[in-house]
């Protein structure tokens, strides 16, 4: 016989059991001797049966498969949990179909339409859109959001940083060398990972009595290049001659875009401006001089993720919102 021309009733024939029995076997459900899997299995690799597995998919209303919505492959922070969480469910048996955004709402919403006609089991959804458009699933699958809050609260589960924490201590940290005019350099957006990084900036101001002011929240465009974005609106703000001495950056591409604005204009780092990054990127340990910054645990926030989601797609019911928050570290280097 050739590949794939067997069928379950021939490999029940030459095994000697039942085509239902055949059936448990391939599905590793219900009872059996380890000795009839043993027949059945060596019957199988003899004649390379393989699955149908679209209908096996209909027919269990299952596809061993799931999958996630990234904003951006190419960014180290998201890149990392992606490979974490492929690696984590391969090793339980599942396939993972990974849809690179592009912060684009409408390919997006695309892609969990696509992701719902090939019947995954679950959704991981990283960051990105803040609103989830959910209401595209026909079906109720178990949703896992990383640093994305979701507008949804039944059968999904919320899991972040500590970003409010991290605003907080990379605020502080400059405050403790001195700075009391400190800029916030932040995209345009309103993510709610970035507005606790911004709430705990503030905060961090007013416990050592100093307040934000609105000419220190610098905000650049997302249409652009991090880097040279961010660089142009510091070269903006020296350009205006406004007095800071201290700059917190939501990440490290908009920190080092900072600290390059500065080397241009002949401003000593860390002498004159002090600067805190986030997310501790590896670019963040070998620019110069190396940058102080924020780390999330990336491991912490797959780890997390990968097991919840296990548990919902294990029959694990959620009534409402499951909600994680791990904690961050200060990494103190060289702009501080």
């Amino acid at each position: 016989m050739k590949k794939n021309q067997i069928s379950i009733k021939d490999i029940a024939r030459l095994s000697g059991v039942s085509v239902a029995t055949v059936s448990r076997v391939i599905n590793e459900n219900g009872r059996f001797s380890e000795e009839t899997r043993q027949k059945v299995n060596e019957v199988i690799q003899k004649y390379q049966y393989e699955t149908n597995s679209i209908a096996k998919s209909l027919r269990m209303s299952k596809s061993q498969t799931i999958g996630v919505l990234v904003p951006d492959i190419n960014n180290e922070f998201f890149s990392v949990i992606v490979q974490k969480v492929e690696s984590f469910f391969f090793k339980q048996g599942y396939s993972t179909i990974i849809c690179n955004t592009a912060k684009d709402a409408e390919k997006e919403r695309e892609y969990l339409k696509t992701l719902d006609g090939k019947m995954v089991d679950g959704l991981v959804c990283i960051s990105g859109q803040e609103e989830l458009s959910a209401e595209l699933l026909k079906r109720p699958i178990p949703i896992v959001c990383i640093d994305r809050r979701p507008k949804i609260n039944t059968n999904v589960a919320f899991i972040e940083s500590n970003h409010y924490e991290g605003g907080f201590l990379a605020t502080e940290e400059l405050i403790n060398k001195g700075c009391k005019e400190i800029l916030l350099l932040t995209k345009q957006n309103n993510l709610s990972s970035v507005n606790e990084r911004l709430y705990g900036y503030k905060d961090a101001l007013q416990k050592h009595g100093l307040y934000p002011s609105e000419d220190r929240l610098v905000a650049v465009r997302n249409d652009g290049p991090t880097l040279e974005t961010a660089q142009a609106a510091i070269e903006r703000v020296l350009e205006k001659k406004l007095r800071f001495d201290g700059i917190f950056a939501t990440n490290d591409w908009l920190a080092l875009g900072a600290l390059l604005a500065l080397q241009k204009y002949g401003v000593q780092v860390p002498g004159e401006v002090k600067i805190v990054g986030f997310d501790n990127d590896t670019i963040s340990q070998y620019c110069n001089p190396p940058l102080t910054t924020i780390e999330q645990d990336k491991e912490t926030l797959a780890d997390h993720a990968c097991n919840m989601l296990l548990r919902m797609l294990n029959g694990e019911k959620i009534e409402r919102e499951q909600h994680y928050s791990v904690p961050v570290r200060l990494i103190q280097r060289s702009t501080t």
